[in-house]
């Protein structure tokens, strides 16, 4: 299977976080960490992304 790049604005799409929020989790380590594409963008796989969104969705489901 191919682990796709994908972008910010997708990575909200999915997630229905907002940047500060994906920012925020990714500092406690409680969001997958981002790909350097160049100097300035950067990605996430999408496979890893998948796995935070269950990760998110346990985390909800057992508060």
């Amino acid at each position: 299977m191919m682990n796709l790049i994908i972008r910010l604005p997708e990575v909200l799409r999915l997630t229905g976080l907002v940047r500060s929020t994906i920012y925020r989790k990714i500092a406690d380590d409680t969001f997958p960490r981002r790909v350097r594409l160049g100097v300035r963008a950067v990605g996430w796989g999408e496979a890893e992304v998948q796995t935070g969104l269950e990760s998110l969705r346990h985390e909800r489901k057992n508060s």
